[in-house]
């Protein structure tokens, strides 16, 4: 049985989904679709923390499909501008746990992570299928993937 580790990068499928489709990502048909015949040996969703109750159901109902969400503060800064990025984390645990899968799936339209995707196939040998919204997803890390997989009807909810 394939072992996979899943990373999702919460705030840009968030984001991108709503942009390009007006609704939300089905996490449940995600997880059906992205399990079935595997091993996941680690999942994780990676999400700002605003401390509001909508947002805390949320990430209950994440972590009953079975991800570990990992939160990070939301930082308002003075001028007005936030923060609350996640790509040096999802790196790290990506790099961490490359050795111990045949595939690593991304979700996530940022082309920052073609580097890592670079490495963890040169490195480790692995295999890294990318889940992202069609004209949001970086084409480098369409291009760098060995498999890419649209974000389309079947996996919207509400659609």
């Amino acid at each position: 049985m394939e072992k996979v580790a899943i990373f999702v990068d919460v705030q840009n499928i968030y984001y991108t989904v709503k942009e390009k489709y007006h609704c939300n990502f089905d996490y449940n048909a995600f997880w059906a679709e992205a399990t079935q015949g595997r091993e996941v040996i680690a999942a994780y969703a990676y999400a700002i923390h605003r401390g509001d109750e909508k947002q805390r159901q949320f990430q209950n109902i994440l972590r009953a499909i079975g991800f570990e969400v990992k939160l990070k503060p939301f930082i308002q800064r003075s001028d007005g501008s936030a923060k609350g990025d996640w790509d040096v984390g999802i790196t790290l645990d990506v790099l961490e746990h490359a050795p111990d899968v045949d595939r690593v799936i991304l979700l996530s339209g940022d082309g920052d992570f073609d580097l890592l995707v670079d490495k963890v196939q040169a490195k480790y040998g692995v295999d890294v299928e990318i889940y992202g919204v069609p004209g949001l997803t970086a084409a480098s890390l369409q291009q760098t993937a060995n498999f890419y997989r649209e974000i389309e009807q079947t996996l919207l909810l509400g659609k």
